[in-house]
Order: structure tokens, then C-alpha cells, then sequence
């Protein structure tokens, strides 16, 4: 203990400076949007790269699931593809509604956290390939999440299962709209707020996207209703939605460019001036 203070009172002019030096970039950082964008970027960079090698080593071992998976999505799109009848999987994304002014990517996923109260995953593709910051994340089963920050080459997503998610969310059958929020208390579950008590619920409804969003395109599969009761105010449901995608286990994920995205904006923020 006494060669621990020996060394501080030695070196202290040398430890103030490092001291005051961190502070001064954490203020700057801080303060400026630029400065803060770089820092974030090189983050995405250096946990990207080491999610990379440790993703890599875990695939090896989870062959068998990953192939099952793709198997299961192969059927699913063989059965639309080939079947004549116009009867439709409520879990399958109806790739008319997404047709037109949207471009998918595919990526891997290398980090998904699902325990915590605000939860992130990493994906592999970044300003390199064109990935920018509200790009929505989906499987082939529902939604994912939307880009959060990227770098280069690697993306962060806030997953829908982050108490600071807000994603505008339907009655598939009857239209009426709502929030869609996550109480944290299950990856299994999300609520659907804000839902009027006009509207007819009952319990294995689907709810899909609004489509009132620039971010994901109308009737993106999101899960089916489990319960459902009126909030305090007496004007509106709670709904307990069951996920259609297991949020513990995200592997593979496509990313939503809506291309009209900018000149939604622009629009939108004439409107607002």
C-alpha cells in the first residue's frame, strides 16, 4: 500500500494532467455531434471485430440449428411460391405489401442482447454497404428492430425489445393502430398500447406494421394477441402480443432501405416549419 502512494505522490503532476486530459475528451465528445459520431463509429468498429471472431466460432458449433432454420424458411416460401390456394401463413411477410420502394440486405447477426431493459444487437454490415441510422431490421418471420448507429462495415440495432422502442403496430384484421412497446418483462412478449376499445380484439388476433412509419413498410408480421385488457383510462387495450420471432435466438436478419425515406423528411419537415 505504501509503494502504491509512494508512486502516486511521485508521478501525481503526471496523473493530473491524464486526469484533466480525460476529462477534456469526455466534454468534447459530449459536446460535439461530430466528435461524438467518430467515437461511436470506432466502437462499432473495434466490438464488431471481436464479435466477428467470437460469432465466427460460435456458427461453427450451431450448424445444425442455423441449417434448420433455413430449411424451415426455404418450406415456407416454397408452400407460397407453388400453392394455388390464396390461404396465407400469418407468420410469412406477404412480399406484395413489401414490394415496390424498399431494398432488403441480408446480414448476420454477431451480438443480440435480450436480458437487459434497453437491448441491442451488432449486425455485419455498415455505411459500406449502404446501411444508414432508421433502417428497419425484420426476419422472415416479423420485425427485428431499427439501425440505431453504424461504422464502416458493422451496424448496432435497438431491438424492439428496448423500453425506448416505439414502432407504430396494428389489428391486422381491423386496422386499428396502435404503439408497440416492450415492459421489459418478458423477450417473449410486447405490449400494443394506445388501441382503441371500438376495436374488436380477440385472442390470437395478428398484429402487423401500420405502415404509418417511413421506417417499415405496412404488414410486417409482428406476433398474435395472447391477452388484452382496458388501461386506466378506460379508452383504450393493453395487449399482450406473443412474438412471432424468438428474440433469444436471432440469427440471420434483413435490413429495410425505404427509398423514398429522405424525401419523406424533407416533407415532413416543411410541414412542421
Amino acid at each position: 500500500m505504501q509503494q502504491i502512494i509512494n508512486f502516486i505522490l511521485r508521478n501525481k503532476t503526471f496523473l493530473t494532467f491524464l486526469l484533466l486530459f480525460g476529462i477534456s475528451l469526455i466534454l468534447i465528445v459530449q459536446s460535439h455531434s461530430y466528435h461524438k459520431s467518430k467515437v461511436v463509429n470506432s466502437a462499432n468498429f473495434l466490438s464488431g471485430g471481436l464479435y466477428e471472431s467470437t460469432n465466427a466460432i460460435k456458427q461453427f458449433f450451431n450448424l445444425r440449428h442455423e441449417n434448420e432454420v433455413l430449411l424451415e424458411e426455404n418450406n415456407r416460401l416454397k408452400s407460397l411460391l407453388f400453392n394455388n390456394t390464396n390461404e396465407i401463413d400469418s407468420t410469412v411477410i406477404d412480399t406484395n405489401a413489401l414490394a415496390g420502394n424498399y431494398k432488403f440486405t441480408p446480414a448476420s447477426v454477431y451480438k443480440n442482447s435480450y436480458s437487459a431493459s434497453n437491448n441491442y444487437l451488432l449486425v455485419n454490415k455498415g455505411q459500406n454497404d449502404g446501411v444508414k441510422q432508421d433502417f428497419g431490421v425484420i426476419t422472415s418471420k416479423g420485425i427485428v428492430g431499427i439501425i440505431d448507429n453504424t461504422s464502416a462495415n458493422y451496424a448496432t440495432v435497438q431491438s424492439i425489445l428496448n423500453t425506448l422502442s416505439r414502432i407504430n403496430a396494428k389489428l391486422k384484421k381491423s386496422d386499428h393502430s396502435g404503439s408497440l412497446k416492450w415492459n421489459t418483462t418478458s423477450p417473449e412478449y410486447v405490449q400494443l398500447e394506445d388501441v382503441n376499445t371500438f376495436a374488436p380484439v380477440t385472442v390470437g388476433d395478428t398484429i402487423i406494421t401500420g405502415g404509418q412509419s417511413s421506417i417499415f413498410p405496412k404488414g410486417v408480421p409482428i406476433g398474435v394477441v395472447d391477452s388484452f385488457e382496458i388501461d386506466i383510462s378506460g379508452d383504450t387495450y393493453i395487449i399482450q402480443v406473443k412474438l412471432f420471432n424468438d428474440m433469444t435466438n436471432i440469427g440471420h436478419v434483413y435490413i429495410i432501405e425505404n427509398v423514398d425515406l429522405e424525401e419523406i423528411r424533407v416533407l415532413e419537415e416543411s410541414i412542421d416549419e
